[in-house]
């Protein structure tokens, strides 16, 4: 009896680890399908600005933007994750990577050695961006000066920090579906949509996450506490304060980082305002156009501030 439950349970954990392999298996990489289109590296330089690259991949406490040699450190609830060069270093950046790399990169969360990135790296958003798009903002890169040096290890707590469990996450929470216009919708707005949710990746920091860092699907740009656990990111649909705001008000934001009570833009906005006062007028306002047209959503109370301690 003990040897057919020993057997039984053998048998169990065979099928449960196979189970478990086959469900966290990187996705299959995805080919470029137009290598006949050749890539415009001015356009892709717009991608960049769209993406704010530089808010998170620029080396910290520096002046050049351009210096795309990571190490920021980005805290999270799963531990705190250190941006790579993504420079054209070939030995500590990208340098050595192939258009086909790079795209699985942006579009798949998969590394050159086919395994999951975590995702903290956006590419939830990224995923629904065009390849010509990902191939231009590749070439704009190659563009741009290479840094040495490499970014700290992950500081990431066991489970999380075992990449193969990513591939599970995905499957709860990555829609790889490619964005579609809305044809009943003008032209600018369209391009305010596509900017929002791929590059733009706004929904990234703009709505809140479940325990398994999962964006609430319902609760979309709806805010919620920063993951560094240091603030409140504001909700920007119409029942937050942006409902207040014009579309010029946006524009303006987006431009200057000051909003319309002369207030200015602060810690990883103020960064993203870098990028986005980059970008031609039209872009920004198309992305204002976009978020103004956002509805109504009610996100996580905010967390009531303490009272001041008598002195």
């Amino acid at each position: 009896m003990l040897r057919r439950i020993l057997v039984l349970v053998g048998v169990v954990a065979v099928l449960g680890f196979g189970a478990y392999w086959w469900l966290t298996e990187p996705p299959a990489r995805l080919a470029v399908s137009e290598p006949f289109v050749t890539p415009n590296p001015v356009h892709g330089e717009v991608i960049f600005d769209a993406g704010g690259c530089a808010s998170c991949h620029a080396v910290p406490n520096q002046p050049d933007r351009l210096k795309l040699g990571g190490g920021l450190a980005i805290p999270s609830p799963f531990g705190t994750f250190y941006a790579p060069n993504i420079s054209p270093d070939r030995a500590d950046g990208i340098g050595g990577w192939s258009e086909n790399d790079f795209v699985n990169a942006v579009k798949r969360g998969i590394s050159p050695e086919g395994t999951h990135y975590f995702p903290a790296f956006p590419y939830t958003s990224y995923a629904h961006a065009t390849v010509q798009d990902v191939r231009d903002l590749f070439a704009y890169l190659k563009t741009l000066a290479p840094v040495s040096g490499r970014s700290p290890d992950h500081d990431l707590p066991f489970p999380f920090d075992i990449r193969r469990n990513v591939g599970i996450w995905k499957l709860l929470f990555m829609d790889d579906s490619l964005f579609v216009p809305n044809q009943s919708r003008p032209t600018q707005w369209n391009r305010g949509a596509y900017l929002v949710n791929t590059f733009g990746h706004c929904a990234e920091c703009h709505s809140p996450r479940n325990l398994l860092g999962g964006i609430r699907a319902a609760q979309r740009f709806a805010g919620g506490p920063d993951p560094d656990g240091k603030g409140f990111v504001p909700n920007i649909t119409q029942k937050g304060e942006l409902a207040q705001w014009s579309e010029k008000d946006i524009d303006y934001f987006l431009e200057t980082g000051q909003t319309p009570d002369g207030d200015n833009a602060g810690g990883a906005m103020a960064r993203v305002i870098r990028n986005t006062s980059q970008l031609s007028s039209d872009d920004r306002a198309a992305i204002a156009n976009y978020v103004k047209s956002l509805p109504p959503v009610e996100g996580p109370p905010r967390p009531k501030k303490k009272e001041a301690k008598d002195q």
